[in-house]
C-alpha cells in the first residue's frame, strides 16, 4: 500500500501487470486443456463447471447495473446482459455455452441443473457475485478487467482445442467468436471508468485488489478442476464423474 497516486498510464500499467502475473492462462489445467492433453471426460468437467460461471455472469451484471447511479451507465452496462442472455431474437453467451457443453457430450438438462459442479466452483463464482454486490462501484467495475486479458486466451483456446480434440468443432466453440469483439469493448469502457474514478491512492489500490481477487477466483476454479479430475482425482460427493477417463 502506498500513498502515491499513480498517473493514468501508471495505473493502467499496474492493472495490466496483475494480469501478466495472475491471469488463469498460466494455470497448469489450462495448459493441459489448450495443449490437447486432457481426455473427453476432463474436457466435459471443465465445460460443466465453467457453465456455472457463465450462468452467474448476467446475475453479477444485473446486480451491478442496479447500483449504477445514471441512465448512461446503466445503458452501457446493459450491453453485457444482452451479450450473455441474448435479446430474444438470437442466442446469447449462456446459450452458446450450453451448446459447447452439448458438443463435448454433456446432457443439456444436467448442465443447466448445475447439480454436478464442484463445490469450489460454486463457492468461487458466488464470491464473485458477492464482490460486485458488496464493494464500491469502482471496485466492482475494476474486477471485470480480466477481460483485458481474455482475447489472447480465447485465440489460444480455440486453436489448441480444435487441434487437440477430434470431438471439438468450430460449432462447438461458437461461444468464443463474439467474445473477441465484446471483451475488448467492455474492457475499454471499464478501464476508462476506473482510470477516471479511482482518484486517490486508496481507491486505486482497492481497484487493483479487486482485480487480484477476480484473478484468484478464476485460478481457484481451475485448482478445483485439477484436484478433482487430473491429480489426485478426488471427486467430491455429488460432483460429476466422467465416464471416459
Amino acid at each position: 500500500m502506498t500513498d502515491r497516486i499513480l498517473s493514468p498510464a501508471q495505473f493502467e500499467a499496474a492493472l495490466r501487470a496483475i494480469g501478466a502475473e495472475r491471469y488463469h492462462n498460466l494455470h497448469p489445467f489450462h495448459k493441459l486443456l489448450h495443449g490437447g492433453k486432457l481426455n473427453r471426460g476432463q474436457v466435459q468437467a471443465w465445460a460443466l463447471n465453467r457453465y456455472y460461471y457463465q450462468h452467474q455472469i448476467p446475475v453479477k451484471d444485473a446486480t451491478l447495473m442496479a447500483r449504477l447511479p445514471t441512465s448512461e451507465l446503466r445503458r452501457e452496462w446493459r450491453k453485457r446482459l444482452v451479450d450473455h442472455d441474448g435479446d430474444g431474437t438470437g442466442p446469447g453467451g449462456m446459450e452458446r455455452w450450453v451448446k459447447l457443453a452439448e458438443g463435448v457430450g454433456l446432457d443439456r438438462a444436467y448442465v443447466e441443473s448445475t447439480a454436478g459442479i464442484l463445490p469450489a466452483t460454486r463457492f468461487a463464482v458466488d464470491a464473485y457475485v458477492a464482490l460486485v454486490r458488496d464493494r464500491s462501484i469502482v471496485e466492482a467495475i475494476g474486477s471485470s478487467l480480466t477481460e483485458l486479458f481474455s482475447p489472447g486466451i480465447i485465440a489460444e483456446r480455440v486453436e489448441g482445442m480444435l487441434k487437440g480434440y477430434p470431438f471439438v468443432t468450430m460449432d462447438t466453440l461458437a461461444y468464443f467468436k463474439p467474445r473477441l469483439t465484446q471483451a475488448p469493448r467492455d474492457s475499454d469502457f471499464a478501464l476508462a471508468y476506473v482510470k477516471e474514478h479511482a482518484r486517490t491512492a486508496e481507491q486505486q489500490e482497492a481497484v487493483m485488489a479487486a482485480l487480484r481477487t477476480k484473478c484468484d477466483i478464476l485460478w481457484a476454479m481451475l485448482d478445483a478442476l485439477y484436484f478433482a479430475y487430473v491429480e489426485p482425482r478426488l471427486v467430491p460427493p455429488g460432483a460429476f464423474v466422467p465416464k471416459e477417463s
